[in-house]
């Protein structure tokens, strides 16, 4: 086997770990999708040139790989952060939406850890070093010392971005109930409320400081809306009561979520993060072109 042959074949062995490498730094599918593309070409180019030090005897291709991986995503960080201009737009980084049962290994490990879609918006408020250390660090065991490398820093300074982020997460992005069952049963509990009507057991199925936003789609197109309180989400809920009949219960990065079709044609998906039994988080998507593309994704 050549080395190019055997390189394929690692590739093609780590591709979901290295996928969701991508998906964490970038809360992008298909930027994942080419950071990996660029990541195969530039790790080919430097077998095939034994380019740099690292290449003479690669003894673990997985942190290899990795590597260069996240190479390629913190260069895409910062080229997103350049070009981004201040704005009062909600972004809702790509979902992960499968059905409950779904065991493809790409899927599991994309929606591993704990990732929902709230701890991706908080990382999606990060620096791009920041972001590179924390998920290197703390999601994939990357030592800081090689961290410290790509990032032309002291691995102290390293330390610090990781524990920077690492407070910024735990602060703002809720973990969620371990028991599936338990959050299911809230999220249940929260249509059933919404058909009926139900403003008190709205209310109650809701933590009282639970967060709701939603992208620009039919809402409020190109800004989105946030909304704050158990209450203030409460009287909001018309979505909701419209979504229950036609809702399909799916997993959205690995949390129950539900995603709603009318006459063959998808409207909306909701994301919960349910902790304590009360949902402290809801996520909406309602744009049509991302719709469009969750629905072929669990067609």
């Amino acid at each position: 086997m050549s080395d190019g042959e055997f390189l394929a074949e690692r590739f093609r062995e780590y591709r979901p770990r290295l996928r969701a490498v991508a998906y964490r730094m970038l809360g992008s599918l298909s930027e994942s999708d080419d950071a990996l593309q660029e990541a195969w070409l530039r790790a080919d180019a430097a077998l095939a040139g034994n380019q740099g030090p690292e290449t003479e005897e690669i003894r673990n291709y997985d942190a290899w790989l990795i590597t260069i991986v996240a190479r390629v995503c913190l260069n895409m960080l910062r080229s997103r952060a350049r070009r981004r201009e201040d704005s009062l737009e909600v972004h809702i980084p790509d979902p992960v939406v499968c059905a409950e049962d779904d065991t493809n290994p790409e899927t599991l490990a994309l929606t591993a850890d704990s990732v929902g879609l709230a701890m991706m918006i908080v990382l999606d408020t990060l620096a791009p070093a920041e972001r590179f250390a924390f998920v290197l660090h703390d999601m994939f065991a990357v030592p800081f010392e090689e961290i410290a490398e790509v990032l032309e820093k002291t691995p102290a300074a390293t330390r610090q971005l990781a524990s920077r982020a690492r407070r910024r997460v735990e602060g703002q992005a809720p973990v969620p109930d371990p028991d599936l069952a338990t959050q299911r049963a809230a999220v249940d509990a929260f249509f059933a409320a919404a058909r009926d009507g139900d403003f008190q057991a709205l209310v109650a199925v809701l933590h009282p400081d639970v967060v709701l936003r939603a992208d620009g789609g039919l809402l409020r197109p190109r800004r989105g809306v946030v909304l704050t309180g158990a209450e203030t989400v409460a009287s909001q809920a018309a979505l909701a009561r419209h979504m229950a009949p036609f809702v399909r219960p799916v997993l959205v990065n690995g949390t129950p979520g539900a995603f709603a079709t009318k006459d063959g044609k998808p409207f909306a998906l909701m994301a919960f993060t349910v902790v304590g039994g009360k949902v402290v988080a809801i996520q909406v998507i309602n744009d049509p072109e991302r719709l469009e593309e969750i629905a072929q994704a669990i067609a």
